[in-house]
C-alpha cells in the first residue's frame, strides 16, 4: 500500500527510524479525546475560577492512550496562555484520568526575557554599601604579580610588581578602563572640558597616577573642583583650573613695622599727602564730586 492510499483509508504512514526500525506517529485515543468535559474541570480546579478557563481548543496524541486537551486562559494575567490539561487510561481500562494540569505558552503570549548570568547583568555602580562582589578566578581584567610570570615577553610595560596583591591589572583589563575613563565625563569630550580654560596638564591640583595609567590620566585635588578625588585625562579640564585666574593672595603676609627708618634710602618710600581726618569720620568731598577715574568696579567682576 502507497503512502498515499494509507491516508486515503485513514491509517497513518509509518516512517522508518535510523536504527531501521518502523515507527509510527501516535494517534489520538477516541476515549481520552472525548473527555473534554472531565479536562475542563482539572482546569478549572487549578485555576480557582470558572471564567479562567475558556473554549476547547483541541486535542494532541502525547502517546499510546495520552491526550493533551488545550483550553483557552481568560486569564487577565496570562494573555496568549493556554490550559493543557494531559488525560490518560490504562490498557482495556475504558475509565480515563487526569495525568496534570499545566499552563503552557501559545502564540503571543508574555513571557519573562531570557535568563542572564547575574555576572553580565551588573552595570557600574551597582554595587553599594555592604555588597560583595566576587571576581573570577580567570577575569581576564587581571593577571598574575610579575614574580608569578615566569618568563617576562614583550609586553614588560604592563607587567607590575604587585605590592602584597595576588593579582594586578593586566593589558586587556587596562585597555579597557583606558577606553572607558577617556570616553566619559573623565575625559576630553566632556561639556565641562570643552569650554574649561586650560587642561589638567597645567593644573597644579593635578596628581598624575603611577605607572603605564600615568601617561593620561591622573586625579584632581582641588575640593572646590568638580571632579575632586576623581580619576580625569590629562587633557580633561574645568573652570577650577589652578591658573586659570590668580586672585591676590587671600592670605597677605603682615607688613615689618621699622621703628627705625634711618637706612632707608630716598627711593624706598614715596610721600604721599593725606588729609587728617578724626578717627572713623569720611572723606570731605561728596560722592557724587569724586571723578569719574576713582569710581569702577572691584576686580575680578565684583561690584
Amino acid at each position: 500500500m502507497s503512502p498515499g492510499e494509507a491516508s486515503a483509508v485513514g491509517v497513518m504512514p509509518a516512517t522508518r527510524s535510523r536504527a531501521g526500525r518502523t515507527v509510527r506517529e501516535p494517534v489520538a485515543d477516541p476515549t481520552c479525546a472525548a473527555a473534554v468535559d472531565l479536562a475542563r474541570a482539572a482546569a478549572i480546579v487549578e485555576a480557582g475560577d470558572e471564567a479562567a478557563v475558556g473554549e476547547h481548543l483541541g486535542c494532541d496524541a502525547e502517546g499510546d492512550r495520552i491526550v493533551l486537551h488545550r483550553f483557552a486562559c481568560r486569564s487577565a494575567s496570562y494573555p496568549g496562555w493556554t490550559w493543557t490539561v494531559v488525560v490518560t487510561r490504562a490498557s482495556r481500562v475504558r475509565k480515563v484520568t487526569v495525568d496534570d494540569v499545566v499552563l503552557m505558552p501559545g502564540d503571543g503570549a508574555l513571557l519573562a526575557p531570557a535568563w542572564v548570568p547575574w555576572s553580565e547583568r551588573l552595570r557600574p555602580g551597582d554595587v553599594g554599601v555592604g555588597d560583595l562582589l566576587p571576581t573570577a578566578i580567570d577575569d581576564p581584567r587581571l593577571t598574575l604579580r610579575a614574580e608569578d610570570v615566569e618568563e617576562l615577553v614583550d609586553t614588560d610595560n604592563f607587567v607590575e610588581l604587585g605590592l602584597g596583591r595576588p593579582r594586578v591589572l593586566s593589558a586587556a583589563g587596562r585597555e579597557e578602563a583606558v577606553e572607558r575613563w577617556y570616553a566619559g565625563d573623565a575625559g576630553p569630550s566632556a561639556s565641562i572640558a570643552k569650554v574649561a580654560p586650560a587642561s589638567c596638564l597645567t593644573c597644579g591640583f593635578h596628581v598624575r597616577l603611577a605607572g603605564a595609567l600615568g601617561r593620561l590620566f591622573g586625579v584632581c585635588a582641588n575640593e572646590l573642583a568638580p571632579d575632586d578625588g576623581r580619576v580625569t585625562a590629562i587633557d580633561h579640564g574645568c573652570g577650577a583650573h589652578s591658573e586659570a585666574l590668580v586672585a591676590p593672595s587671600a592670605h597677605p603676609e603682615s607688613v615689618v613695622f621699622d621703628e627705625d627708618p634711618s637706612d632707608l634710602e630716598p627711593t624706598d618710600v614715596e610721600l604721599v599727602a593725606v588729609t587728617a581726618h578724626p578717627p572713623g569720620s569720611v572723606s570731605d568731598t561728596e560722592p557724587d564730586e569724586q571723578s569719574a577715574d576713582a569710581i569702577g568696579p572691584e576686580p575680578y567682576g565684583h561690584s
